[in-house]
Parts: structure tokens; sequence; C-alpha cells
């Protein structure tokens, strides 16, 4: 909803009235152009917009607003809110009660953890679902002005949402992964003329039968474009490959002789980074990758050149963006005080009425001008259970160099620590499913330890000292992950992942009995 200012707001919102909505590159270009007062320009409608909400009248939105520096005053007058100070009010606002954390009723929420009944569940507003499409109408439109090759728009587009269902106990309101409700507000024309799957088949409820339905429905199909998370990506392709081989008679080693104008891949949920090989070699010719990093909680950003690995944050999206330094968590910075290379924790205010609320992910900013963002693990997603503190995004980029120089390909992977003996020091135990395993499990454990000795100062300290053991590598069998995740969870959908670390050992125990290792 625009709003104009009032004569006591800031100069810097009093210059213009608020533009209107611009086609997705347009806003884009204004946001990198002026990106400081893109952002105040969000926090101040946001506080405008909710002013009137029991949150807004707590917090006093209304005077934040037009306070000299917003900014400051938000940050000293809203303190941070985890999942349990918004509980009550997501259970009010699925029973129907309306203007507690933003205007008017809500309808859609995401499982962001856990199930519908005890879980997390992100309210969806209709603005943040209808931002979040031009989000996504902006990375695609990105991708073709950057290569100006509209081929594939001509063929089919194969995206495979979550699974949604009608809230039990309130009709019309509906509840499941953020994927599922966004694709209930897809552009018309890409509903109609470019998805390959009709609806029936994409909310089929068994995750498993809805993948063989796809494959069966599109194996003949002019696919060239994907959007889906990566790691069920690679179990598609691999069912496309067995089930073209069973339909004609004839093998295929490469998807690019099922689909061989496949252009391009937009990925999102996962990092695509532990993939993106097994998908290449999967394909069988070069494509394109999209990255964008998009949570329950809304679409943040995107690679708006694919040839770079870092994402343009995005600046106008319905979300206000905080950023934390790791090691003085109390700080809450804004754009125009972050600095690159430095680990920040994310909290987001939001158009669905989220406020100051931690993402729990860990990003790194890789540029200012623009502000492009690496996402880097999770705040939760560190193993320091003997002062090793190693990142996730260590451990990704350390298994990542091991396949690399061994030859493996990788599926998945999990690591937890391994508790000191009377006879063996502490370390870590990755639990790995190979697609290709490596040509020695030695040297793969080697490649490990020696990358995050290089890059890691507190890992290395115990190395040396003796105090830390090897990594040990311990190999699943085909299919681990997703038995264990089929067996852990109500559901298995687009956006379940299997977590990367966990400082118990509760996760890998279960997965060890499954894959028949209990060693």
């Amino acid at each position: 909803m625009p709003i104009i200012p009032g004569p006591d707001a800031p100069a810097i919102l009093r210059e213009r009235r608020w533009p209107p909505p611009l086609s997705p590159l347009s806003t884009v270009r204004l946001f990198k152009e002026r990106p400081e007062e893109t952002q105040l320009r969000v926090l101040v409608q946001l506080l405008e917009a909710a002013r009137d909400t029991e949150w807004g009248v707590r917090y006093g939105f209304s005077e934040i607003a037009r306070a000299a520096d917003p900014r400051s005053a938000y940050r000293e007058r809203v303190p941070v809110h985890d999942y349990e100070a918004f509980r009550h009010d997501v259970d009010r606002l699925r029973r129907g009660e309306e203007n507690i954390i933003w205007p008017g009723a809500m309808k859609h929420f995401a499982v962001s953890s856990g199930t519908a009944s005890a879980g997390k569940l992100i309210p969806l507003s209709v603005e943040m679902l209808n931002r979040n499409r031009r989000f996504s109408l902006a990375a695609a439109l990105s991708y073709f002005d950057s290569t100006s090759d509209p081929s594939f728009f001509f063929g089919k587009l194969l995206s495979i949402p979550g699974r949604i269902e009608e809230d039990p106990g309130a009709p019309g309101v509906y509840v499941g992964e953020v994927s599922g409700l966004q694709f209930l507000f897809a552009p018309w024309g890409v509903k109609r003329f470019l998805q390959a799957v009709p609806e029936d088949i994409l909310f089929m409820p068994h995750w498993e039968s809805k993948l063989n339905a796809i494959v069966e429905h599109t194996i003949d199909m002019d696919v060239r474009a994907i959007a889906m998370v990566p790691s069920w990506a690679v179990v598609l392709l691999r069912k496309l490959m067995a089930a073209y081989t069973l339909r004609h008679g004839m093998r295929v080693k490469r998807v690019h002789d099922i689909w061989p104008n496949l252009k391009v891949f937009f990925s999102g949920g996962v990092a695509l980074s532990s993939y993106r090989t097994l998908i290449e070699q999967q394909v069988g010719t070069p494509i394109d990758f999209v990255e964008s990093y998009g949570a329950s909680e809304g679409f943040m950003s995107f690679q708006d050149d694919h040839t770079r690995g870092d994402m343009l944050l995005h600046l106008d999206n319905g979300v206000y963006f905080e950023f934390a330094p790791l090691d003085n968590p109390e700080r809450r910075l804004a754009i125009g005080e972050v600095e690159t290379g430095v680990r920040y924790s994310t909290c987001v205010s939001t158009c669905s009425g989220l406020w100051a609320y931690p993402v729990g992910d860990v990003v790194r900013f890789t540029s200012l001008d623009p502000y492009r963002i690496e996402v880097v693990g999770r705040t939760s997603e560190m193993l320091d259970k003997y002062g090793e503190a190693v990142y996730g995004d260590e451990a990704r980029a350390a298994i990542e160099k091991a396949c690399s120089e061994t030859g493996a390909r990788l599926r998945d992977y999990h690591v937890v620590p391994v508790d000191a003996s009377e006879h063996t020091m502490p370390g870590h135990e990755w639990l790995v499913e190979f697609a290709q395993p490596p040509r020695d499990i030695d040297e793969f454990s080697e490649v490990i330890d020696a990358y995050l000795s290089t890059v890691n100062r507190h890992y290395v300290i115990r190395r040396e000292a003796g105090a830390f053991q090897p990594p040990r590598i311990i190999a699943l069998p085909s299919g681990t992950f997703l038995r264990w995740l089929e067996a852990s969870r109500d559901r298995v959908g687009a956006q379940t992942k299997v977590p990367r670390m966990r400082e118990d050992r509760e996760f890998a125990e279960a997965i060890l009995r499954i894959s028949g290792n209990n060693t």
C-alpha cells in the first residue's frame, strides 16, 4: 500500500512521493542506485502500514517512522524477537483474528521447521506473496537481460513446488512449504504456457510418487528451464534417465539426450555449490545456473549475473534487513553500516508482520556497490564442542575440494562430533552419501583435514597439538538420507533438507541405523 510521508518525516523521505510499482528490472536498477534510501523507505513504509496493529501500538511504530533517524529509533525501541515471541500470535492468526502483527487477516502459513502442529509457522501476507512473485520475475528477467537469449521462454519450465494443504481447523487457510504457497501466486501466463506439469501432479501428497509422475509426464517434452531445490534435482534427473531407458529401450547417460534444449537451472532452497558439479555431469552439456536465496520469511537475494558466485541482495522486496556480527551479536547494523568479509547473522522485518526476526542464516558481503552476499551457513551451523569452531561454509568448501581432488561426486552429508575415549582424541565424523565414491577414502579425509587446517586457526591448533583426530569418513549406501528423511519427517517435500551439522549425535545415530552401519 503506497504511503506518503508526513511533513515531519526525514528529509530523505520527503523528497518525493512513494514511487508507483515499477517493472521488476526497474525496481532492481533503482535500489542498486540508491540502496540506503531504499531500505530506509522500506522500513518507514512497513512501520506506517502496521502502525495500528497490536504490535504497532505496542512499540510506537508511528513515532519511530517519524523520528529523525528511524533506523536508530527502530533498533532502540524494537528488540529482536525469536519465534517464541510470535508463536501465540501466529496461533491467533490461524484462528482468524486480524490486525495483530500486520493489517488484516492471514490466510497463508509457511512451515519453516518441524510440523504444522508443533513447528514454526511463518505467516505470509498477500503483499509478501505478490512481492515474492515479482522477485522471481526479476531473477528470470535479469538472466535474460544478461544473456540476451530468449530461447528458454520457447520451451517448458519444470518447477516443483512443495506440498501445501488446507488447514483442517480453518477453511480457506493454507499451510505448507513456501514454494507451494508461492505457486498459488505464480503469474497466470507462466502457469498457462510455460509450466510443464499440471497442478494435480505437482500437489500429489507422496513425494516419491510425485517425482515418478513428473518424470512420466515430462520425459518427451521440450524442457528448457528447471526451477527446484538442487538436492531433489539430482534424484529427479536420475529417475528421468532410468525411465527414458525403460520407455525407449535405449540407454542414456546424460539428460541432454532427453532434453537437448535445456538451458538454465534456477536453484534455491539449499546451497547450489554442493550439487552443481553432479547436476552438470548428469546433464552432460554446459547449462547456466541462477541461484537465489529465499526463506519462509521472504525472498532475499539472487544471482543477477550468472557468471558470478555471489548474489545481489534485493533491497526492495518488503524486507528491511539488519545484520549482527557473529562476534558482537547485540549490535544491529543496517545497509550502509556493514563491511565485506565479515560474517553476519540476519534479522528481518517484513510486510508479513515479522519484526526484528532472526532468520538463522549467516551471510558475508562480497561487495558494497552493489550489495552482494554469500550465504555461508546457519547461526546454529557450527561445530565447536571442543573449541574447533568449524563453520558450515568451511565444511562445505572442504568436502567440495575433497570431491574435486579424489574424483568423488556427492549426494549429501552430515557432520557430527566424535567424543574422546580412553584411547582416542575427539574429532568429527562425516556421514557421506556418494553418487560416485572417491578413489581413496583416506585421501578424501586427508584433503578435508588439510583444507580445514588452512582456513581455520582453531582447528589447526588442535590438530597440531594432537588434541583432535583426523576426519572419520563413513560412506553410506545410496538412498540412506532419503530413507532417513522419510522415517523421521511427517512428510518429505521440496524444501526438506538434510541438516549439515549437529553437535549432538541424535540424527547421526538414526542415519547409521538405517544404513546398517552401527560403527
